[in-house]
């Protein structure tokens, strides 16, 4: 039930010198004038009474509960009593013995067995909590792995539409004998390392997420020359700050799948800054209204993925704004760092 091993063993001393003292302290509370002894100031007794509650209830608790009580009940309540019983005769035995026997057999038998019922009560209590306090964090192991299993679902989304667009705009380049080829390949190879290696890590730097998105504004300007008016603006960023990784590019992805094509004059704007405790990243990119677009299997995954990773990793620590205004469509993103 707790996690640290020394504070469970200190709560549980706490507990049983709290509940041996209260006969001790009775016993001493007691008019001296009495003339019947007090069986709690007999050591022995005293001892005995302590060690076998404690016994019952790490017996209840470790044994019979556990490894009993879900599998037969029936036997987990005889075991039980027959636990009892056994305790209450060694208890009437050393009472007796150690301390005489001038008592009420059927009045001693009835104190004592609601004495043993109430550390029964107290350990069964404990057993049921502890057994929730289990449950709870079995299915919240449970809960972590499938949001895990989610999130590397989600990152395996990424789109393949742009390797496959990048890899024809190579063969067009080479065919050209053109100087572009190699850095193009460098820069392709920095993408596919940042989406083979980096993708599964918890957290990356910033810096290293604005590299991504840099390079892959490059590529598609290549890809698209002047035709597409492509403007990538990095204003004040703090590269100390960490981010999900991937968890940008669908909003870039999404405003050239949709931005492009047949749309006079197409532009795409990205505007990436921080401060202190806060990102803010906006995409603009013009559409065509009355253009009516033919989609494919993959068509809304980026941005629905995006969300969902959003609110796994992000809960009430970001803003997401879509928006279409003179046939300008704009996402902006602000996100709480802390």
């Amino acid at each position: 039930m707790f996690k640290n091993r020394f504070l469970y063993v200190f709560l549980h001393i706490i507990m049983w010198i709290g509940y041996t003292a209260l006969p001790l302290l009775n016993a001493f509370q007691n008019d001296s004038s009495k003339t019947r002894v007090n069986p709690y100031t007999n050591t022995t007794y005293w001892m005995y009474v302590s060690i076998s509650s404690i016994v019952l209830f790490y017996i209840n608790s470790a044994v019979l509960f556990p490894k009993i009580y879900k599998k037969q009940p029936i036997k987990y309540f005889l075991s039980l009593i027959a636990t009892i019983l056994v305790l209450l005769w060694g208890r009437y035995f050393v009472r007796t013995i150690f301390v005489g026997n001038d008592i009420n057999k059927s009045l001693f038998y009835v104190n004592a067995f609601i004495q043993y019922l109430y550390v029964f009560g107290i350990s069964a209590s404990y057993c049921f909590f502890s057994d929730y306090q289990r449950q709870q964090e079995i299915q919240r192991e449970n809960e972590n792995e499938r949001l895990k299993s989610e999130l590397s679902f989600l990152r395996s989304q990424i789109s393949p539409h742009f390797m496959f667009n990048l890899m024809n705009s190579l063969v067009s380049l080479n065919r050209k004998k053109s100087n572009l080829v190699e850095p193009v390949l460098l820069k392709m190879a920095d993408l596919l390392r940042y989406m083979l290696y980096e993708k599964d890590d918890k957290r990356i730097s910033l810096e290293n997420e604005i590299k991504y998105l840099s390079n892959y504004i490059d590529l598609q300007k290549v890809r698209f020359g002047e035709y597409v008016n492509i403007d990538f603006v990095v204003k004040s960023t703090d590269s100390s700050k960490s981010i999900e990784p991937m968890l940008l590019i669908p909003f870039v992805e999404n405003a050239f799948k949709h931005g492009i094509g047949m749309i006079e004059d197409p532009f795409i704007k990205v505007e990436l800054e921080t401060t202190d405790d806060e990102l803010r990243f906006k995409v603009s990119n013009k559409f065509s209204a009355d253009k009516k677009e033919t989609k494919d299997g993959a068509s809304g995954i980026g941005l629905n993925n995006v969300k969902r990773r959003l609110e796994l990793l992000y809960p009430n620590q970001y803003v997401l704004n879509v928006s279409e205004s003179e046939n300008i469509y704009i996402t902006d993103l602000k996100l709480n760092f802390k």
